[in-house]
């Protein structure tokens, strides 16, 4: 697995580096052949008031994106919190999946075929060939592929990637759509209106 491990306001030592990489390593100890790349950024809050300590991790596993933050007094508490919760979501994942090849619907060997063309090559990532620059001041820019799914696909995705909305592609109109959580539980969708 291919781990990046960042700093925000810290310095990070061979110590945090390697107590990160043994946690990490242990949370996806049952999963290793599903997760490629793991994205961690570890940072400190510039707020003297309020210590808190930052671990959020990204990882990619057989194309989905899994994203996982926590928080604490302690960076190695919140290293701790994030790899649990790792490992609950990739649970999660993998009993879909398991439940998805158990189901009715089996995929032909020419939709697996051209799902597998427009992946990139194994050994690559999604920023080869791009130079990386600096966004302008206050933006973030964040890309990613969008394969067309349904409304559930995109609703688990939500909950793997513990963020309050989803933007993906819908599979039957090919619009782009917004999956959200409502303040006062269940979801919504943004959609455009029709012409």
């Amino acid at each position: 697995m291919k781990l990046l491990i960042h700093g925000r306001n810290l310095e990070v030592t061979p110590a945090i580096r390697e107590y990160t990489e043994t946690k990490l390593t242990r949370a996806i100890n049952h999963f290793e052949g599903m997760v490629k790349e793991a994205d961690v950024h570890l940072s400190v809050a510039r707020n003297p008031r309020v210590p808190q300590q930052i671990a959020e991790v990204t990882m990619f596993a057989n194309g989905t994106v899994i994203r996982a933050q926590e928080r604490s007094d302690n960076l190695y508490a919140s290293i701790d919190l994030v790899a649990s919760k790792l490992t609950r979501q990739l649970n999660r994942y993998k009993e879909r999946i398991h439940e998805r090849s158990q189901g009715p619907v089996h995929r032909s060997a020419r939709d697996e075929e051209a799902g597998a063309a427009s992946l990139p090559p194994p050994g690559s990532s999604l920023t080869d060939g791009k130079e990386p620059e600096l966004p302008s001041r206050g933006v973030r820019r964040k890309y990613f592929e969008m394969a067309p799914m349904s409304l559930d696909e995109a609703l688990h995705q939500l909950e793997m990637i513990d963020h309050d909305f989803f933007v993906f592609r819908d599979a039957e109109t090919g619009q782009i759509q917004v999956v959200y959580h409502r303040n006062h539980g269940g979801f919504g969708v943004i959609q455009p209106k029709d012409a």
